[in-house]
């Protein structure tokens, strides 16, 4: 596995520009992937750790779904990086660490399903943005409607349903008369 720490300089945390131009074609697509592998992966992390906090039953069976969905997404990518002939590169600061140093930490769960309903929304305009691309080959053009396929408006649906379940309660105990304000605030505070 390639470490961008070690081969584009970008050691210590600090975003260094990185010179494209001695990579070769493949190389690059190799490191585009190996971004879009790390944000799926990161993703599947996050919302591994949400499913242990939502207790209706309904909400666990999306995100248990939503999971498989990341974790397939990573998989696409690391084998469509396998068949150019590469290895995943170590992706010291993709797209869910920047936005985390930008935003901060989220104060809760129901800003954690908040920000994930903003970088899916993302996502999906990111992969739809590249398969718009010229030249972009057959394999890469089925991986990204792979991935843009499971990113469907509905399980960006899915998720804000579950912020607002999740604000609803908490502002039931709280005793405040806006269930759906906390989910709102969350979500906006993410774009």
């Amino acid at each position: 596995m390639m470490d961008l720490t070690n081969e584009a300089g970008m050691g210590g945390g600090e975003r260094t520009a990185m010179d494209f131009s001695r990579m070769s074609a493949t190389d690059k697509q190799i490191l585009i992937f190996s971004f879009y592998r790390d944000a799926e992966l990161r993703g599947a992390r996050l919302l591994f750790n949400i499913i242990g906090h939502l207790k209706d039953g309904d909400s666990q069976l999306k995100m248990t779904k939503h999971l498989s969905d990341e974790t397939r997404h990573a998989w696409l990518w690391t084998r469509r990086i396998a068949d150019l002939g590469g290895s995943p590169v170590f992706v010291p600061d993709g797209y869910q660490r920047r936005l985390g140093m930008r935003i901060g930490v989220p104060r809760g769960i129901v800003e954690v399903l908040g920000l994930t309903v903003v970088v899916e929304e993302r996502a999906q305009s990111r992969y739809m943005a590249h398969a718009a691309l010229p030249n972009v080959d057959p394999d890469t053009l089925e991986v990204l409607k792979g991935v843009t396929e499971d990113e469907t408006l509905a399980s960006v649906v899915d998720r804000e349903e579950d912020a607002g379940n999740c604000a609803r309660g908490r502002q039931r105990r709280q005793g405040r008369r806006d269930p759906d304000a906390l989910s709102r605030e969350s979500i906006a505070r993410f774009t």
